[in-house]
């Protein structure tokens, strides 16, 4: 089952309201070969629950360390990844693209 950009949105603010420390990360540009489109989304709480996905799962575990960082401090952070990035490869983004992903906090 496909979880839907509303049932992401859901679950944030329905953990937002159980007072977890909740982030999302949005898929805000992409250039060549990208595993997901812009809007997609990600939602991470502070116990690295996650629901969605930015990048059919090939850099969400850099993400989601980032989003940790983001609950913690609140500060905003814009992510890329791409091929030309050696940090891409760590992840495995190796479809031959790039995508910037935008995370922030849910206040």
């Amino acid at each position: 089952m496909l979880t839907t950009d509303t049932d992401i949105l859901k679950t944030a603010e329905s953990w937002k309201r159980e007072g977890r420390g909740v982030a999302i990360a949005t898929v805000v540009e992409t250039w060549g070969s990208a595993p997901r489109p812009v809007g997609s989304h990600l939602v991470i709480d502070g116990d690295t629950n996650f629901l969605g996905s930015v990048s059919g799962g090939c850099v969400e575990g850099a993400v989601i360390t980032e989003a940790l960082d983001v609950i913690a401090d609140g500060k905003p952070r814009m992510l890329e990844f791409g091929v030309a990035d050696e940090t891409a490869w760590q992840v495995g983004l190796s479809c031959g693209g790039r995508i910037r992903i935008y995370v922030e906090r849910v206040d």
